[in-house]
């Protein structure tokens, strides 16, 4: 059944139908957006305990209801300054990559460089580091929080399709974390380079950051790579970016980082400000 899924989803017209969400989810027409945030939070079972705006009428819209904001004090954060989950979600898969590859499912690796855009050369410092890949399902807080205190030093977003992220195409989909939309974001950090790649995903219709605002829609065809050199810094458990609806996170360490706890596996779930390390 898993493999049929997968199969229906790789032919439908990703893009088209992603628009189609953006478009739905910034509708403010009051009893559209009251129909399609009820029915919502009623099929997923969201819990708003923690939500920082409990009232679902209090939502102008469905994006506002994704993206909403937690309290403060919520997701408090581990103790000391080692790295934490950036987000409410599921471990997919945690480890080493090996060979320039990380693994995405039995039977099924990826690429390191071709997740990181096709650059060897922002690729070295992962080579032989660690990968933790985190799935936020659709009922997940679909904010992005600095796992550790980082200088942003490049952001690329890299053009692909928008495969369901899923685990029943996880499963199925080769290479399906590389062929993905995605924007890739480089920090400079106490353990060397980290990367946090946010992954587009079907009905992902908006992937943005806080210091450049909107990076997808529009796709794009090309390649788009900007360095920064104006000293962004980001403290650890600060909000960096949001998703509209679940997708995935992927965190890449460099090798001489300290190894991940070794009571996090794949299929656990973890929360924003979970020690890491």
């Amino acid at each position: 059944m898993q493999k049929l899924l997968a199969a229906i989803f790789t032919i439908l017209p990703h893009h088209f139908i992603s628009r189609i969400i953006l478009r739905l989810s910034r509708i403010q027409t009051r009893w559209l957006k009251s129909l399609l945030i009820n029915n919502y939070a009623r099929h997923f079972k969201i819990d708003m305990r923690d939500a920082l705006e409990p009232s679902l009428a209090a939502y102008p819209s469905m994006n506002a209801f994704f993206t909403r904001a937690l309290k403060p004090d919520a997701r408090p954060l581990a103790a000391g300054d080692d790295l934490v989950s950036p987000v409410d979600g599921t471990i997919s898969q945690i480890g080493k990559i090996h060979d320039g590859e990380l693994f995405q499912a039995k039977g099924h690796h990826y690429s390191l460089v071709k997740l990181l855009g096709g650059d060897a050369t922002l690729s070295k410092p992962f080579e032989e580091g660690g990968f933790a890949t985190i799935y936020l399902s659709p009922r997940d807080y679909h904010r992005i929080h600095m796992p550790l205190d980082g200088t942003l030093t490049d952001m690329i977003y890299v053009p692909g399709r928008l495969f369901s992220v899923a685990p029943f195409s996880v499963n199925h989909v080769a290479g399906l974390f590389a062929r993905n939309e995605r924007v890739v974001c480089l920090f400079d950090t106490a353990y060397g380079k980290l990367a946090v790649i946010l992954v587009g995903a079907i009905n992902v219709a908006a992937i943005e950051t806080t210091w450049a605002g909107l990076v997808t829609p529009p796709p794009g065809k090309n390649i788009r790579a900007i360095h920064y050199e104006d000293n962004i810094q980001l403290k650890r458990g600060m909000e960096m970016g949001r998703f509209n609806m679940g997708s995935t996170v992927i965190l890449l360490t460099e090798n001489n980082a300290p190894e991940w706890l070794p009571e996090l596996k794949p299929d656990q779930k973890v929360k924003i400000g979970q020690a890491f390390i």
